[in-house]
């Protein structure tokens, strides 16, 4: 006899007692997220600083980082570690918490996530139509760009550690990719 677990909504995840843990809800499926290393918060605050300042002079829309539960349908709820949703979007997408797609998604791989961000994220990020999308190599000091197109999110251009990384989603934004690491 085949067993049918029952998924988890939203609704049902606000429920949980906190235990100091993050969680995030893949179709339903609870999944208990580690805590970051102190070199992934790094290179996030440092990207956050310059995605911050770049955002705030050109009055693009505003960035957030994790934890902040980014709600895609009632039984998808991730956290990922930078998000931007442009100016046009705001009033639309961001509530209490995320309410939508980000139009920006940045994660940094870490060795207990490598699958998670790779694959996993990658499938709702692309089903939900996020437009942009950077994986943040630590390991390889590499940025993967992503891009949307006709067939959900494809890899644009890998940028290397020498190179300067460039958006096409925010027009003008430059980073030097070793400056993060």
């Amino acid at each position: 006899m085949k067993s049918t677990a029952t998924k988890m909504t939203y609704d049902q995840y606000c429920l949980l007692p906190e235990d100091g843990n993050q969680y995030e809800v893949f179709d339903g499926e609870l999944v208990k997220t580690p805590s970051p290393s102190s070199r992934h918060q790094k290179i996030v605050q440092k990207l956050l600083y310059r995605l911050s300042a770049y955002l705030e002079a050109h009055a693009l829309g505003e960035v957030f980082v994790a934890p902040l539960d980014t709600i895609f349908d009632q039984y998808t709820v991730l956290q990922p570690d930078i998000l931007f949703v442009s100016r046009e979007r705001v009033a639309e997408v961001v509530k209490e918490r995320i309410e939508g797609s980000p139009d920006l998604v940045v994660e940094i791989l870490s060795p207990s996530t490598f699958y998670k961000d790779l694959r996993r994220k990658m499938a709702v990020y692309s089903q939900f139509k996020v437009q942009e999308y950077w994986i943040v190599d630590p390991e390889k000091q590499t940025i993967e760009l992503y891009q949307r197109s006709g067939e959900g999110l494809q890899l644009a251009r890998q940028f290397a550690s020498q190179e300067t990384f460039q958006s096409p989603l925010l027009m003008g934004f430059q980073l030097s990719v070793g400056s993060i690491f």
